[in-house]
């Protein structure tokens, strides 16, 4: 248990309220009860892409086929009410086949811009490192500045831009591993796990009753947010008061990665923000205007496993980025 309590402060008007953080509360679950229409079980998947959801941010997903990742993604697009769009990477796929190009309009006797299915809402990159480099690189200023600039043009994106890219973490032959600075863009590395046997028996119920994952209006999903919903729950967010021993404990984690024996890559300035980011939206979403360690905590894997590198020798071993990180938390002082 955490007894981690910050200091009281006094409310100003610029100070959220606790019925303000209830609000994102309260969408995050309408958003989540959507959502479990069409997935069964994976709720760590779910609040984690939430998280992310709100803290602005992409998602990296790593799970083997038919652990329900473009369908949890289609579902979060339904209950936001935002275009959704699947690209399937593949050793051809060309960087235009994502932003978009300029075609000669014969009306118009000019050229004009084509966007591509980058221009969304929600984007899955389906396999994304199954193309190559230079096409994975095509995603890079939309991640990072929300805009696509094709020949000299810059063009916006909308307030609400998402990317969710999948890997399947057995399949290597004729794949394209991500670089670490391409890595470092994902605010999350999400682990899309195999279901209990309780959940999948749940799967094969709702399958002999009529379900089909690729109808999603068979589930009946309701739109319980929009883009100025998430506009106004990312502004609240930003408000969640985050005390000084929280800056030293996230500054702490993320320094003992670079100094640990196992890893010849440590996390940088950009985890440490995420940490900050996503364990503020964590905290809004469990209904409090104040973050706590055990926000830090339960989001730290998802934020960091995906920017370590393991030192060979310890894999031979068998650690695992997430063992260190484990590892990490336990030997940390946790603020009181």
């Amino acid at each position: 248990m955490n007894f981690y309590q910050p200091p009281a402060q006094p409310v100003e008007e610029s100070t959220p309220t606790y019925a303000s953080q209830n609000e994102v509360q309260r969408v995050a679950d309408a958003i989540t009860a959507e959502i479990h229409k069409a997935v069964v079980g994976q709720d760590d998947a779910i609040e984690s892409a939430l998280a992310a959801l709100f803290a602005d941010g992409h998602v990296l997903l790593e799970g083997v086929p038919g652990t329900a990742k473009t369908l949890l993604v289609r579902a979060l697009s339904a209950a936001v009410s935002t275009d959704f769009k699947r690209i399937q990477f593949t050793p051809d796929l060309m960087p235009s086949d994502i932003t978009g190009t300029r075609i000669f309009d014969q009306k118009l006797s000019e050229f004009v811009f084509k966007p591509g299915p980058i221009f969304t809402g929600l984007l899955l990159a389906d396999e994304i490192n199954r193309t190559p480099p230079k096409t994975q690189a095509a995603l890079l200023e939309a991640m990072q500045e929300h805009r696509v600039t094709v020949d000299g043009e810059t063009h916006d994106l909308g307030s609400v831009f998402m990317v969710f890219a999948t890997q399947n973490p057995i399949e290597f032959e004729g794949t394209y591993p991500l670089p670490e600075a391409q890595l470092d863009r994902f605010l999350l590395k999400i682990l899309v796990s195999y279901p209990p046997a309780e959940a999948e028996q749940s799967i094969l119920r709702r399958y002999h009753q009529g379900f089909d994952s690729n109808d999603l209006e068979t589930t009946n999903i309701q739109s319980v947010a929009d883009a100025a919903t998430i506009e106004n729950c990312r502004a609240i967010i930003k408000k969640v008061r985050v005390e000084d021993a929280m800056f030293r404990y996230i500054s702490a984690l993320v320094f003992a990665t670079r100094e640990h024996r196992h890893l010849v890559l440590g996390g940088g300035p950009r985890a440490s923000i995420a940490l900050l980011q996503v364990g503020k939206a964590m905290a809004a979403m469990r209904g409090r205007d104040y973050m706590i360690p055990d926000d830090v905590k339960s989001i730290a894997p998802a934020v960091l496993r995906h920017r370590l590198l393991l030192r060979p020798e310890a894999e031979i071993e068998g650690a695992t980025a997430d063992n260190v990180i484990e590892g990490i938390l336990g030997s940390l002082e946790v603020p009181r």
